[in-house]
C-alpha cells in the first residue's frame, strides 16, 4: 500500500486498489480520477467567485453592501436574479479592488449556479459550467 502513496515500486496483483485506478478488460490499468488544473488567474477568479457568492448568500459575516450594489432586476432581462451594478472607477488602482476584479464575470454566470445551495454546490457547478464552455 505504501508504494500506491509514495508512487515507489511497481503494483502488484497483491496490493488493494484504491479505486483511481481501474483495470480493463486487455489487462492494462487507467486512471479514473480526472484533475482540472487551472492557471493562476482562473484559481484567482474561482477563489474571488466563492467569496462573492460567500458574501452575497451571508455565508461569511460580512455586510454586502459595504462590497457591492445588486443592479435592478427585471423579469426579461438576461443573466441572474444576483446581478451585480458595475460602479465606474477612474483611478486604475480601483479597478484591482477586490469589489470591482471579478463583478463582471460574475454577472457572466447562469442562474443554474448562482441558485447553489451551498459553497461545494456552488464549487462544483461552477467548474462544470468552465468545462462545460470550454475554459
Amino acid at each position: 500500500m505504501a508504494s500506491l502513496i509514495t508512487g515507489a515500486g511497481p503494483k502488484t496483483s497483491n496490493e488493494i486498489s484504491t479505486g483511481a485506478e481501474e483495470q480493463t478488460a486487455s489487462g492494462e490499468v487507467k486512471n479514473t480520477w480526472s484533475v482540472v488544473l487551472y492557471s493562476l488567474e482562473q484559481r484567482r477568479l474561482r477563489g474571488d467567485l466563492i467569496e462573492m457568492y460567500k458574501i452575497l448568500t451571508g455565508r461569511e459575516n460580512i455586510d454586502y453592501t459595504q462590497f457591492f450594489t445588486l443592479a435592478p432586476t427585471h423579469h426579461n432581462t438576461r443573466g441572474h436574479s444576483q446581478r451585480l451594478y458595475v460602479s465606474r472607477s477612474t483611478l486604475r488602482l480601483r479597478q484591482k479592488f477586490f469589489s470591482q476584479m471579478a463583478v463582471s464575470d460574475w454577472n457572466g454566470l447562469p442562474q443554474s449556479v448562482v441558485d447553489a445551495s451551498s459553497v461545494n454546490s456552488f464549487k462544483n457547478r461552477l467548474d462544470k459550467y468552465w468545462k462545460d464552455m470550454g475554459i
